[in-house]
C-alpha cells in the first residue's frame, strides 16, 4: 500500500506539471480565461499537496501539520469550484462576490489540524453538492458525452471517497488515512489523463452544451434578430469594438439586454464567445486598415482598433488569420487584383 500510494504521489507531481504547461492552453479553452487560470492553480495546489504526502510517507515530515498544508488542503475544493463553474455554466464572468470562496483559505492556517481536517472536507462536501447539482441540469444532454460521464462518475466516487475517509479520520490511523488519500488524489489524476487522451476539447464540449442548456431560459423574452441587428449596427457604424475599455457589461448595456443574455446569444446565435467576437471585429477592421493605410504602422493599427498592446494584437491576428499583421499586409498587397 504504501509503495502505490508513493508512486501515485510522483505520478500526480509529474502530470500536475505536464498539465499546467500542455493541457492548459487558450486553444483548449477559448473564451475561458478564468477556467484555463483556476485549472493551472488547481493542478499545481494538488500536485504541492502530493509532493507534502510523499515526504510524509517517506520520512514522517511534520509538514501535514503545517499551515502551508492547511491552506493547500482548504484551497482544493474552492479553487476547483472557479475552475468548473465557467465551463458548467457556459460563460466566463468573474464578479467580485467570487471572492468570498477566499475565505476558508484565509481562515486555515489559524486552525487546529483536529479541526482543519473535518472542516476542509465539510467545506468540499458542499462544493460537492453544488458540482452535483450543475451536472443534473445538463441530464438532457448526456447522450453526447457517454464515455466522459463515465470517467467523471469514477471521479465523483473517488471524490466521494476521500470526503468519507476525511470524515472518519478520528477512526484511521493518521499514516493510513494519508496512503488512501494520496492515493485517492493519484488515482483522479489518471482518470484525468485518460479523459483528456480521449476528449482532448472535452472543455469546448461541455462549455458549448452549457450555453445550450441555459439559453432557453435566458432568452425566452428577448428578440434574438433584433438584438443581433443592433450588435450588427454598433459594430459596423459605430465602431464600438475599437473602445480598448469595451467589456460583455457594457456592451449588453447598449443593446438592452443582461450581460447573461447577451453572452449565451452571442454564444448560441454565433456559435462564439464574447471575446472572440470583439477579437473578431477588431481584426477584420485591422485587415481593412493594413491595406487601405500602407504607411500606418502596425502599432498603431492595433490600437487604433481597439487592443491595448502590440503583442495582444499580434497574439489575436496569428489566432484568427494564421499570418502576421505584417505577413498579412505583404501578401494580401503583393496579390494581383
Amino acid at each position: 500500500m504504501l509503495t502505490i500510494a508513493l508512486l501515485l504521489c510522483g505520478f500526480s507531481v509529474f502530470s500536475a506539471l505536464i498539465l499546467a504547461l500542455s493541457h492548459f492552453s487558450p486553444n483548449n479553452y477559448p473564451e475561458q480565461t478564468q477556467a484555463r487560470y483556476m485549472g493551472i492553480v488547481l493542478v499545481l495546489i494538488l500536485a504541492c499537496l502530493q509532493l507534502i504526502h510523499y515526504m510524509y510517507l517517506l520520512s514522517e515530515t511534520n509538514f501535514i501539520h503545517s499551515g502551508l498544508y492547511q491552506i493547500l488542503l482548504f484551497s482544493v475544493a474552492p479553487t476547483f469550484y472557479l475552475f468548473s463553474k465557467p465551463l458548467l455554466k457556459g460563460s466566463d464572468h468573474f464578479n467580485t462576490s467570487q471572492l468570498i470562496h477566499a475565505l476558508p483559505v484565509i481562515v486555515a492556517p489559524w486552525l487546529s489540524s483536529s479541526i482543519a481536517f473535518p472542516l476542509a472536507f465539510t467545506v468540499g462536501a458542499g462544493y460537492l453538492l453544488w458540482l452535483m447539482h450543475s451536472l443534473y441540469a445538463l441530464r438532457k444532454l448526456r447522450d453526447q458525452f457517454h464515455l466522459e460521464i463515465t470517467i467523471l462518475g469514477a471521479t465523483f466516487l473517488i471524490a466521494l471517497a476521500a470526503l468519507i475517509m476525511g470524515f472518519a479520520l478520528p477512526v484511521f490511523s493518521e499514516k493510513l488515512f494519508f496512503r488512501l488519500y494520496a492515493s485517492a488524489i493519484g488515482g483522479a489524476f489518471i482518470l484525468i489523463n485518460l479523459s483528456i487522451n480521449l476528449s482532448p476539447k472535452l472543455p469546448i464540449k461541455i462549455t458549448k452544451a452549457a450555453a445550450e442548456t441555459y439559453a432557453t431560459s435566458t432568452l425566452s423574452n428577448v428578440d434574438c434578430d433584433v438584438v443581433l441587428d443592433e450588435l450588427s449596427r454598433l459594430m459596423s457604424q459605430k465602431m464600438i469594438y475599437s473602445d480598448p475599455k469595451l467589456d460583455l457589461s457594457a456592451l449588453a448595456g447598449q443593446t438592452g439586454i443582461s450581460s447573461h443574455q447577451l453572452s449565451e446569444l452571442i454564444n448560441t446565435r454565433l456559435g462564439k464567445g464574447f471575446s472572440r467576437y470583439i477579437r473578431e471585429q477588431r481584426i477584420e477592421a485591422a485587415k481593412a486598415m493594413l491595406l487601405n493605410e500602407p504607411s500606418a504602422s502596425v502599432l498603431s493599427v492595433g490600437l487604433s482598433v481597439g487592443f491595448t498592446s502590440q503583442s495582444n494584437f499580434y497574439d489575436a491576428f496569428r489566432e484568427i488569420t494564421d499570418m502576421t499583421p505584417g505577413k498579412y499586409r505583404k501578401i494580401t498587397t503583393s496579390t494581383p487584383k
